[in-house]
C-alpha cells in the first residue's frame, strides 16, 4: 500500500466538532490549518460532511495485482480463441463444403454442444470456489486448476490433429477436452477475480491533499470498481485471440488455432509461478461454507436472518453451541443479499452469449467478402476496449465530482435494457437477411453454392457489427458491475464462493440457452431474437424496481468488511505473500 505524505491545505469548514486524532500507519500531517481546526488529517477517515462534498477517487493499482491481470488475460485468451471456433468445428464438415469444419453435426448440434460448455464452464466454479475457501486457498487453487486446463487443451489440440479427424477421433476427443477445459476454467474463474482485488487492503475510506492542495476521500469503493474495470479490459485484451484464430482455422487447420492458445496458456501460468513470492493472499478458513448453509439452515427453520446468531439462541432459549459469532452471521446476511440480486443474471447471459453461437451463424449467412463469419466477434471486444477508458477516465469522473450517483444497481438494470437493444438490432438483421436472395429465408441453400462452397445472402457481414458493440457496452454495466458486486459484498472468507454463485448464473444462462436450441434455425431464429430483446429489457426494469433501494445501503454493507478487522485503520485481513 503507497504511503500518502502531504501537508494538510486550505480545506472546507467541517460541520463536524469533533477532531480526529492520526493513529494510523501512514503519514499523517500533525498540524490541521488554524482556518480549518476541524478538518480531518490526512490518512484519516472523513466526516460526514466530507463524505457528502468532497470528491472521492481511486488509488492506483499494486504491481501484484498486474500480475493476476496478467493471468487472467492469457486464461481469457484461450478460452475465446478456442471457443470463439467451435461454431465452425462442431458445425461445418471436415469435407470443406461449407467452408473448413470438422465434425460437421450441423447448426442445431453445434449450439447445443458449445452451449454446453458454457454451461459446464460456469457450473464448475463452485468446486474450485469450495476447494480454494476451505482447503487451498485461492493461489494454489488457481495453480493446480492450470494443470487441468493444460491436459484439456492437449487433448483439444492432439485430437483437432488431421490424421485424428480423419479417423474419427475429433467427436469423442472434442467432448473429453471440453469437460477437462471447463473444470480448468472453473477452477480458475472463481478464484481470479477475487484475487485481484485481495491486492488491495485498504478497507476504509481516508483523506488525501493532493499537491495542488485538493483535498479528496481516497474510496476502497471506487478503486475496487477501478479494479474490476480494469480487469475486464485484460479479459477483453485476451479474448482478441479472436482476430487471428479464424484466419489460423480458415487457412491452416484448427489445430493452430488450438496450439496457439495453448501455448498463450502456458505464459500466463508462468507468470502465476514467477510472481508467486509476490501476491497478497488470505489463508483458507476451514468450513468456513459448510458453516454458511448451517447458518442459513437455521434462518430458514425459524424464519429470521437473525436466527442463527448466537446471542439470539441466548435470548430465545436455545441452547445450541455455534462455530461462529453474530459479526459471522451478518456476513451470511450480506452474501445472501448478492446473491439475490444475482437472481435476474441468467436473462441477460441468455442475450450475451448468443455473440459466440448464434451471431456466428448468423454472420454466415450474409456475404463475407474474405471476412471469416467468426471473426465478428471482435467487436464485442473491441468496443469494450473503446468504451471502459472513455466511462473509467472521463464520464464517471466526471459524474462523481457532480455528485451523480450511478451504483452497481443502476449500472446493472441499465446494463440489461442495453443488452436488450442488442437483440432488437440482431432481429433487424435477420429480418434483412431473410429478405435478400439468393435463399432468402432459408440461407446456404443449393442456390448460393458457387464454387463448391455455399454462399450468403446479399447483404454484407459488416452489418452485424452493431449488434456486438451493444453487447459489449452492455457487459461494461451488467458484467463488470456483478463481478465488482459479487467481491464487495462476499464476506471475506468467503470471495470465492460468492463470486461462483454469480458465476453459477451464467451457466443457468447457458440451461436456458440450451433449452432455445430446437428454435435455432430459420426463420424461428429471428423471433427468438425479439423474445429475448423484450425479456432482457423486463428483466432490466424489475431488477431495479426490486433492488434499487439497495443503492442507499452501498457503504453500510460495504463497511463490514473494515468491522472484521478490529482496530487496523485499514481493515488489512490476516494476509501473507506465497513466498514468504
Amino acid at each position: 500500500m503507497a504511503e500518502h505524505e502531504s501537508e494538510v491545505a486550505q480545506v472546507h469548514q467541517s460541520t463536524d466538532n469533533v477532531e480526529k486524532v492520526a493513529t494510523t500507519d501512514v503519514a499523517v500531517s500533525d498540524v490541521v490549518d488554524e482556518k480549518a481546526p476541524f478538518a480531518t488529517p490526512d490518512g484519516e477517515e472523513p466526516n460526514e460532511e466530507e463524505k457528502r462534498t468532497l470528491k472521492r477517487v481511486a488509488e492506483h493499482l499494486p504491481a501484484s495485482a498486474w500480475l493476476v491481470a496478467v493471468i487472467e488475460l492469457s486464461e481469457r485468451f484461450t478460452y475465446y480463441g478456442t471457443q470463439g471456433i467451435f461454431q465452425n468445428y462442431i458445425q461445418r464438415p471436415l469435407d470443406g463444403s461449407e467452408g473448413r469444419g470438422a465434425l460437421g453435426m450441423g447448426h442445431q448440434g453445434a449450439t447445443g454442444l458449445s452451449t454446453f460448455f458454457q454451461f459446464w464452464c460456469y457450473v464448475t466454479p463452485i468446486l474450485g470456489a469450495v476447494i480454494a475457501d476451505q482447503y487451498l486457498g485461492k493461489y494454489k487453487t488457481i495453480a493446480v486448476f492450470c494443470g487441468v486446463y493444460i491436459v484439456g487443451l492437449l487433448i483439444l489440440l492432439l485430437t483437432a490433429l488431421p490424421p485424428a479427424l480423419e479417423h474419427g477421433s475429433g467427436l469423442g476427443g472434442f467432448i473429453v477436452a471440453i469437460i477437462v477445459i471447463g473444470l480448468g476454467t472453473g477452477g480458475i474463474k472463481s478464484n481470479v477475480a477475487p484475487l485481484i482485488a485481495d491486492q488491495y487492503t485498504r478497507k476504509k475510506m481516508a483523506i488525501q491533499t493532493k499537491p495542488n492542495g485538493e483535498r479528496v476521500i481516497l474510496d476502497p469503493a471506487v478503486t475496487v470498481q477501478r479494479i474490476y474495470m480494469i480487469f475486464y479490459g485484460c479479459i477483453n485484451v485476451g479474448s482478441l485471440s479472436l482476430l487471428a484464430t479464424p484466419y489460423m482455422e480458415r487457412d491452416i487447420g484448427f489445430w493452430s488455432a488450438f496450439l496457439l492458445c495453448l501455448c498463450m496458456f502456458l505464459v500466463g501460468t508462468g507468470a502465476l509461478v514467477l510472481g508467486r513470492k509476490y501476491y497478497v493472499v488470505r489463508p483458507p478458513q476451514g468450513q468456513v461454507i459448510t458453516d454458511a448453509f448451517r447458518c442459513m439452515g437455521l434462518m430458514i427453520k425459524h424464519f429470521n436472518m437473525d436466527a442463527a446468531k448466537p446471542t439470539w439462541q441466548a435470548e430465545n432459549g436455545y441452547n445450541s453451541v455455534s462455530r461462529w459469532d453474530d459479526h459471522f452471521v451478518d456476513e451470511v446476511k450480506r452474501a445472501i443479499i448478492a446473491c439475490k440480486v444475482f437472481a435476474f443474471y441468467p436473462i441477460y447471459w441468455v442475450v450475451y452469449n448468443q455473440f459466440s453461437n448464434n451471431f456466428v451463424t448468423q454472420a454466415g449467412q450474409m456475404e463475407a467478402h474474405g471476412i471469416p463469419n467468426d471473426l465478428m466477434q471482435n467487436f464485442d471486444p473491441i468496443s469494450i476496449i473503446v468504451f471502459l477508458p472513455i466511462l473509467e477516465l472521463a464520464i464517471y469522473p466526471v459524474m462523481r465530482k457532480l455528485h451523480i450517483p450511478f451504483k452497481p444497481i443502476t449500472r446493472i438494470a441499465v446494463g440489461f435494457c442495453v443488452a436488450s437493444l442488442a437483440m432488437v438490432y440482431a432481429a433487424i438483421v435477420q429480418h434483412l437477411i431473410y429478405a435478400a436472395g439468393p435463399c432468402y429465408d432459408s440461407p446456404l441453400c443449393d442456390a448460393s453454392i458457387i464454387d463448391g462452397v455455399a454462399t450468403g445472402n446479399k447483404v454484407h457481414i459488416a452489418i452485424q457489427t452493431p449488434a456486438y458493440v451493444l453487447i459489449g457496452l452492455s457487459e461494461i454495466f451488467a458484467s463488470v458491475s456483478g463481478l465488482e458486486y459479487a467481491y464487495t459484498k462476499a464476506p471475506p472468507s468467503m470471495k470465492s464462493f460468492v463470486q461462483s454463485m454469480y458465476l453459477l448464473t451464467n451457466a443457468f444462462g447457458s440451461a436456458i440457452g440450451e433449452a432455445l436450441t430446437p428454435v435455432a434455425y430459420d426463420p424461428a431464429i429471428l423471433w427468438m431474437f425479439v423474445g429475448l430483446a423484450v425479456a432482457s429489457f423486463l428483466a432490466g426494469i424489475i431488477f431495479f424496481g426490486c433492488f434499487y433501494k439497495l443503492n442507499a445501503k452501498e457503504e453500510e454493507l460495504n463497511a463490514l468488511d473494515a468491522d472484521e478487522y478490529g482496530p487496523d485503520q485499514h481493515g488489512v485481513a490476516p494476509a501473507t505473500q506465497v513466498g514468504k
